[in-house]
């Protein structure tokens, strides 16, 4: 089969490269199109990426270009990883929120809207694209804000899927904690990209949530970051994200005194690059699991060894609610556990959610829908209306003044902007 990756000059695709390499039983690809307009960027990840499937046997061809027709033309599957504006868009992300005192992370909050403002339409452009090249190609995105890209792209008809490494990551963890192969572990992991809970662990079919929590409630809540009292209160696992939630001036307090993420990935990517283009590197550096993004690969593979080569089973993906949280509208974009293969993904029935997550879902999903309008139609009132919909947010003169800074600090990726 073919792949195309677009944002193939990512540093993130080593981390895949060498997961295509290792799986190969699971997803022959004969070709891995890397697709990327940074030029140097995309030479150097090409160069490692193909010594990574020569130094483990891999037959597959890897090409490098900056062209779109060439690289999607024939693929079977198309993965997005791209981030537009870069780390330095990022750290706008990142620190201008603060300036209001609200937490500046890229995926929730404003940081997250300023996001999708710049990355919907530039991600809808080229699944048009896509669409005329490889009608037939199924559409994996692991773009932030992975929710609404996704819903974004459903909602313009297109065979897409989302991809998030949180499940995966809780997976491994309780795998390895336990001493047994990941795929006796089943998740019942439920709510939106970046905002997920735990509320159940299966090993071989036998719930075992209880007592991972009685036995290491502690260790979790430090790792994730969260409260261990919310943990015990709520009987579930809270992902890392939910800190942004439960503890947010806490948060907002410490990223004012700390540097930001995208500082220290933008130091991390500079070093992976040298590395990536001495010759005698022929494997995934170390460091790049500082990068983030940890079993992405494993998580990429399974999912499209299930759509593409049709090896039905089941897997966390972002797909359309379709009443499995009947709460929610049928078109929102959700979160959970599905049934994965060739002829499509029906996600897996939900038993009713407590009030307590029910509550944040349904809201968060409401900001969702209003920051894919203001993404594709944008205008500075739906800005506005976005920020006020969102519960970190929801003042009317924060939003107001939110919504000029965040417009401001974008507008050149924001071509309606410029006529403001």
């Amino acid at each position: 089969m073919k792949l195309a990756i677009i944002g193939g000059g990512s540093t993130y695709t080593p981390e895949l490269v060498d997961g295509f390499a290792r799986l190969r039983a699971e997803l022959p690809i004969s070709e891995l199109a890397l697709v990327d307009p940074a030029r140097d960027r995309l030479e150097a990840v090409g160069a490692v990426s193909r010594r990574i499937l020569a130094k483990q046997g891999h037959p597959g061809r890897v090409l490098t270009t900056s062209s779109l027709d060439e690289g999607v033309d024939g693929a079977d599957a198309v993965l997005f990883q791209l981030r537009v504006g870069g780390q330095a868009a990022r750290n706008v992300d990142e620190t201008l929120p603060l300036e209001f005192c609200c937490v500046g992370q890229e995926t929730t909050g404003a940081g997250g809207l300023a996001k999708a403002l710049r990355t919907v339409p530039v991600v809808l452009d080229l699944a048009d694209r896509v669409r005329k090249l490889a009608p037939e190609a199924r559409i994996v995105d692991f773009t932030n804000p992975v929710g609404i890209v996704t819903r974004a792209l459903l909602d313009a008809g297109h065979d897409a899927v989302g991809l998030c490494n949180v499940a995966i990551g809780f997976q491994r963890r309780f795998a390895a904690e336990l001493g047994v192969e990941p795929e006796r572990i089943r998740l019942d992991h439920v709510g939106l990209n970046h905002l997920t809970w735990e509320r159940g662990v299966k090993l071989d079919g036998e719930e075992i949530l209880p007592s991972i929590i009685e036995r290491s409630a502690d260790e979790i809540a430090e790792g994730n970051q969260v409260p261990v009292s919310v943990i015990r209160r709520l009987g579930m696992i809270p992902s890392y994200y939910l800190r942004y939630y439960y503890m947010h001036d806490q948060v907002v307090e410490e990223e004012r005194n700390a540097p930001t993420r995208a500082s220290a990935v933008a130091q991390i990517e500079e070093k992976l690059l040298e590395l990536y283009r001495d010759p005698s590197v022929d494997e995934k550096p170390e460091l790049l699991s500082k990068r983030g993004g940890a079993f992405y690969s494993e998580a990429a593979v399974q999912l499209l060894a299930s759509l593409v080569g049709g090896k039905a089973d089941v897997q966390v993906v972002n797909v359309r609610n379709n009443g499995t949280l009947p709460f929610l509208d049928d078109a929102a974009v959700i979160e959970v556990s599905a049934s994965v293969g060739a002829a499509g993904i029906e996600p897996l029935p939900q038993s009713p959610l407590p009030p307590a997550l029910r509550g944040l879902i349904a809201h968060v999903s409401a900001y969702e829908e209003l920051a894919i309008d203001a993404a594709i139609r944008g205008g500075r009132d739906r800005v506005f209306d976005a920020l006020l919909a969102h519960p970190l947010i929801g003042q009317a003169d924060l939003a107001g003044k939110l919504a000029d800074a965040l417009i401001a600090a974008n507008a050149q990726h924001l071509p309606w902007a410029e006529s403001r």
